[in-house]
């Protein structure tokens, strides 16, 4: 099913084998892509459903439901420190790619970034945008921006992790190899300048355990991405 087009539905377009669809997707369809009538795609509700699709005259009709296995064992949540300028939306859609299930927008003690409601639309857009080029079964979902202390605190996972560049931690791989596989994980990485020791022991007084992420210093916006990465290894190698 590689070669067919997908695109993010509501539930709700959903009646019974039919699939109501929005003009933005029409226009997406038929002028974008060039599909016509009869033309087959797959369409996805971000929360694990896809269907295999086909265009009609005046929208289209459901043919049959699709299995996927695309997403990870785990139940990642990015907690991330917001960098400067337009870089989040690299995190959030390589993020995406990479299989994170939720990501959560920090505000630091030295973020430089405090984003507007609009930052936050355009960000749940390139997940869905990610998700659908990825072939993710869901659409990760994107938090509105909280303090850092509000995100630890609200966590429930039963692995935490925050990441921090200086001192002498044990590697994020190490550490997810030794422990028992679990549903869901927390994984936080910082801001330009790293978390403040304030926050470090914020975060390890919320039952998260210091790692670290090898022995160079990372970019905010790599940081993200080399830990998703090293939970994506140790789940699907």
């Amino acid at each position: 099913m590689r070669q067919l087009q997908r695109i993010a539905i509501a539930s709700s377009q959903l009646q019974q084998q039919q699939l109501v669809l929005t003009p933005a997707q029409k226009h997406y369809l038929y002028r974008v892509l060039r599909l016509q009538s009869g033309d087959r795609f797959i369409a996805m509700d971000g929360m694990g459903q896809w269907w295999l699709a086909q265009l009609t005259t005046t929208g289209a009709e459901i043919l049959e439901v699709l299995c996927v296995d695309t997403e990870l064992p785990a139940a990642v949540t990015l907690i991330a420190a917001l960098p400067k300028g337009n870089a989040f939306e690299d995190t959030v859609r390589i993020c995406t790619e990479l299989g994170v299930a939720c990501i959560a927008p920090v505000l630091s003690t030295r973020c430089l970034l405090h984003p507007s409601p609009q930052k936050l639309e355009r960000w749940r857009r390139i997940a869905k945008e990610a998700a659908e080029q990825s072939e993710r079964a869901i659409v990760p979902t994107i938090l509105e921006p909280v303090t850092f202390s509000c995100a630890i605190a609200s966590t429930t996972a039963s692995q935490r992790y925050i990441c921090e560049a200086r001192g002498d931690y044990p590697h994020l791989y190490q550490v997810i190899c030794k422990d028992a596989k679990t549903s869901e994980i927390a994984i936080a990485t910082g801001p330009e300048g790293g978390w403040t020791e304030a926050e470090i022991e914020a975060a390890v007084n919320a039952g998260f355990e210091v790692v670290s992420l090898g022995k160079r210093i990372l970019a905010a916006v790599t940081a993200p991405i080399v830990a998703l990465s090293l939970i994506a290894a140790n789940y699907e190698v």
